[in-house]
């Protein structure tokens, strides 16, 4: 049973069920479920069937991919307000996931069991218009992603991912790798690189930007 102050949270990060009639709202508060979950948690994996469609109230999830040999590519981020494509992709086609998804901070999120979800997307055009949004936004992100992964070298990918970023930066190179899907020590060494060039100064966990305009012009060649 979600609290008031629990429901008055998840209006006003998905305002799309305000839409909603009042007696279907109540349905859908009574069936949703309270999940709150640490960070470093795996909420999802490869192959395994999704129970339920996230709405985020606070923290952040990655999803990624991971190789055989340990690497991970990070494919996006999900915030409070938003959704997993992913799992809305598996829920419509009734499919396992192709990826896993990590909780980054700890998670506070209200998951919709399956039937919900469909009965939403059927009979409310406000919450259609949501999902297919999040495609939409997802789809430029991921083809974005694809372009740099193909086009752009790492430590271009690299000044290009600490200037998207608010600094300094508190972050170890470990976490920076596993959102370029490299070594840790590929990231230190092109760290060096940009730090003897006066572009950043390194400091334990943390990466202080002292020149953004030229990261972001050696982003950009």
């Amino acid at each position: 049973m979600l609290t008031n102050d629990i429901k008055e949270r998840l209006l006003q990060q998905y305002p799309m069920l305000r839409e909603l009639p009042a007696a279907e709202l109540e349905e859908l508060q009574a069936a949703a479920n309270l999940m709150q979950l640490p960070a470093g948690m795996v909420i999802f994996d490869e192959n395994q069937p999704c129970q339920g469609f996230p709405l985020l109230l606070s923290g952040s999830v990655r999803v990624i991919k991971a190789s055989a040999n340990g690497r991970e590519l990070q494919l996006y981020r999900i915030l409070p307000g938003e959704s997993c494509i992913l799992t809305s992709s598996c829920l419509l086609g009734n499919t396992r996931y192709q990826a896993r998804g990590i909780t980054e901070q700890a998670v506070e999120m209200i998951a919709l069991p399956p039937g919900n979800f469909h009965k939403l997307l059927d009979k409310h055009e406000v919450f259609r218009g949501y999902v297919f949004n999040l495609f939409t936004e997802r789809l430029t992100d991921l083809m974005q992603l694809v372009s740099a992964v193909a086009f752009q070298k790492l430590d271009q990918r690299l000044a290009a991912l600490l200037v998207g970023k608010p600094a300094p930066l508190h972050i170890t190179h470990q976490a920076i790798a596993d959102e370029l899907g490299c070594a840790r020590e590929i990231v230190s060494r092109l760290l060096k690189g940009f730090a003897d060039q006066g572009w950043v100064k390194l400091g334990r966990e943390q990466i202080g930007i002292t020149d953004a305009s030229a990261l972001k012009k050696f982003a950009e060649l």
